[in-house]
């Protein structure tokens, strides 16, 4: 896993030496263990490399054929899982390294630019085809690996996060308002545009060609299969789960390097547990967090239960209130595409420890919610109107509030105008409202909240994050199940709750799913007063809340209120950091006074 940008100029010159220098110096957390850089007629191309899969011969770029002159150039932040198959399925091809992504380039050499069709992972990959003349961009089809790009009068630049290309002077610092907007009513941001004017996103699923610093051609893969449910038994799908899960799990264990996973005691996290410790020899490396002395719910004490069910070699972390105050500057800084997730904040921790433990891959349980119908809002989406059931994300966590001195306005409102394009686009098909509801969370909520928050987490650290939920083979058997067979009494998951009942039995999997929260509300309300004073006199926070609205959603109690004033806290860092260009200076009080 690594990080990746370049540059491809619209006049035909070389790219310039500092800006990919600097491009690369910005993406150093991504790959600590090598850099490597091609420029070559009008493109220039850098990759940091975190080392996982062909230690010794794995450096990139990578340039095929190897038999003749160069053609081809390839720089990915990437895991290929299927990568020994497909070494398999070229007996022709000379590979000249043991790489996971070296198939990927030949590919590209055999099929053009649908080459991606034929890969399994999570890669962001960018490839110079010299004889062509172009450079070619793809993310995968969940987009787990980020991948953004700038469109400039005289070249286009491409990078694996927003700040390289802000730190390199490819963009400026300011805040396209209509994301914004979606930032604080939905928590993320949606859809190609940013929060950054000017920087966009390559979506999931996206191949873009470049010619002449220009897009020439965009084709989507996706990550879905089209068509409405199976007719399936509850047998018939117990045995295909656990077949494909199983095959999941074991591609994403390919590593030459040492790997855990992040444990929660849930449904999900306990299904990647259960078939790990199936794969391996030697006890799984697990790590859980919790919060010591608050009204939060804590899953330490069930998770060490279904740890030593699995013979895991368990490790706990504890995320306390001075970890809060004291490690959220550097949260948002790390979240350069931002996150108002709180979830981001013990997540980060969980990868600290995983470092300082010697891992530097993770498997987690994202996705299986999404896959499995596994959220309270999928079965509001199932009902009908007249019976409590509605639309996914109606409501914006600043409506009715009177904070902000913009109208806060209803579901027709712009911040929720990319949802409703989503819910229209994934209906039909012959797809039941549940699985519409799935697929819209899919598009937006999936990649640019709970991935982004996994990815630049990790990456902070140096530690790659896998997803076995989020894989084409999953969801092909996934998305098709009937949904009794995800939605039963009330409770999402249900075949992979009935799965869990013989597969790891400790983990209760029928017990009611009770919602991960961080205990953002308690900490904050403890020192509103400051608080919410040197919130309210930030630039980026004034300019968009009526006067004196902040302090008063700081004192006042509620969850409803509780959330808004994380997500004020959240942009007031981020904003520090990312607009007007600060570092963190100490804890978030200090940081918060500094002057910019």
């Amino acid at each position: 896993m690594c990080g990746i940008a370049g540059i491809m100029t619209a006049d035909g010159t070389s790219p310039d030496a500092a800006t990919l220098r600097r491009l690369g110096d910005a993406l150093v957390h991504r790959g600590p263990d090598g850099q490597g850089r091609h420029v070559a007629g009008d493109v220039g191309l850098v990759q940091t490399r975190l080392a996982i899969i062909d230690l010794e011969t794995g450096d990139q770029p990578i340039y095929g054929p190897s038999n003749e002159a160069v053609r081809a150039a390839l720089v990915a932040n990437a895991e290929i899982y299927n990568y020994i198959e497909l070494r398999a399925g070229m007996p022709d091809v000379t590979f000249a390294t043991g790489s996971d992504c070296e198939p990927a380039l030949h590919l590209y050499l055999s099929l053009g630019v649908n080459f991606a069709d034929r890969l399994r992972g999570m890669y962001a990959i960018a490839i110079h085809d010299q004889a062509e003349g172009r450079l070619v961009l793809a993310r995968d089809p969940f987009g787990i690996k980020p991948l953004y790009y700038v469109e400039l009068s005289g070249a286009l630049a491409f990078a694996s996060e927003p700040q390289a290309l802000l730190g390199a002077g490819l963009a400026k610092r300011e805040m396209r308002p209509e994301s914004r907007e979606q930032l604080l009513q939905l928590q993320f941001t949606t859809g190609r545009e940013t929060v950054f004017e000017g920087i966009r996103r390559v979506l999931p699923g996206e191949t873009l060609v470049v010619k002449g610093g220009r897009i020439v051609e965009r084709r989507r893969l996706g990550a879905l299969p089209n068509g409405g449910p199976r007719l399936e038994t509850a047998a018939e799908a117990l045995r295909g789960l656990d077949e494909v899960l199983r095959d999941s799990v074991e591609i994403h264990q390919r590593s030459d390097v040492p790997y855990g996973m992040f444990l929660s005691g849930g449904v999900d996290s306990s299904a990647v547990l259960a078939q790990m410790a199936r794969l391996n020899e030697r006890p799984v490396r697990t790590f859980t967090a919790g919060f010591t002395g608050t009204a939060a719910h804590d899953e330490r004490q069930h998770a060490r239960v279904v740890a030593a069910a699995a013979g895991a070699d368990h490790q706990e972390v504890d995320f306390g209130e001075e970890d809060f105050w004291g490690l959220l500057p550097a949260i948002a800084r790390a979240m350069d595409d931002p996150v108002a997730d709180y979830a981001v904040l013990p997540s980060y921790k969980l990868a600290a420890a995983a470092k300082e433990a010697g891992l530097k891959v993770i498997l987690t349980g994202e996705g299986g919610d999404e896959m499995f119908g596994g959220y309270g809002r999928y079965r509001k989406a199932m009902r009908l109107r007249l019976l409590g059931g509605g639309p996914m994300r109606a409501r914006g966590a600043f409506e009715g509030l009177g904070i902000l001195r913009e109208p806060e306005g209803g579901a027709g409102k712009a911040w929720r105008a990319a949802i409703g394009a989503a819910e229209i686009a994934e209906a039909g098909n012959g797809r039941s409202a549940l699985q519409a509801a799935q697929a819209v969370d899919c598009v937006d909520w999936l990649p640019n909240d709970l991935l982004t928050k996994l990815d630049r987490c990790l990456m902070a650290h140096g530690v790659e994050g896998r997803v076995p939920f989020l894989d084409r083979e999953i969801a092909n058997f996934a998305l098709r199940l009937p949904d009794r067979l995800k939605v039963r009494r009330s409770l999402g998951k249900f075949l992979l709750r009935e799965w869990l009942r013989s597969g790891l039995p400790a983990s209760k999997p029928f017990s009611r799913k009770r919602g991960f929260t961080v205990p953002v509300g308690e900490w904050m309300a403890r020192r509103h007063g400051d608080l919410g004073r040197l919130v309210a006199a930030q630039p980026g926070i004034d300019e968009i809340c009526r006067p004196g609205a902040v302090e008063g959603l700081f004192a006042a109690r509620g969850k409803k209120q509780e959330k808004a004033a994380w997500h004020l806290l959240f942009l007031a860092l981020w904003h520090k950091c990312h607009i007007l260009g600060g570092a963190p200076a100490g804890n978030v009080f200090e940081t918060l006074a500094a002057r910019p």
